[in-house]
């Protein structure tokens, strides 16, 4: 996955599940929105949270 301009995302599974999950809550009303603004691709993080058994909920806006 690509870093933003201003910090790379977690690498570490667990920790990006956390970030990205506190980023949706705090400040984005999607993982597409987010993912954009950190110039991420959304499927990317996607798979790597898969990769640890979660999944986003598009109507609760975060992984579960």
């Amino acid at each position: 996955m690509k870093g933003s301009k201003f910090m790379p995302i977690p690498s570490d599974p667990a920790i990006l599940l956390s970030y990205i999950n506190t980023q949706l809550r705090d400040n984005y009303p999607s993982l597409d929105e987010l993912a954009k603004s950190l110039s991420e691709n959304a499927d990317e993080i996607k798979q790597k949270l898969a990769s640890i058994g979660y999944e986003y909920d598009s109507h609760l806006n975060k992984f579960i």
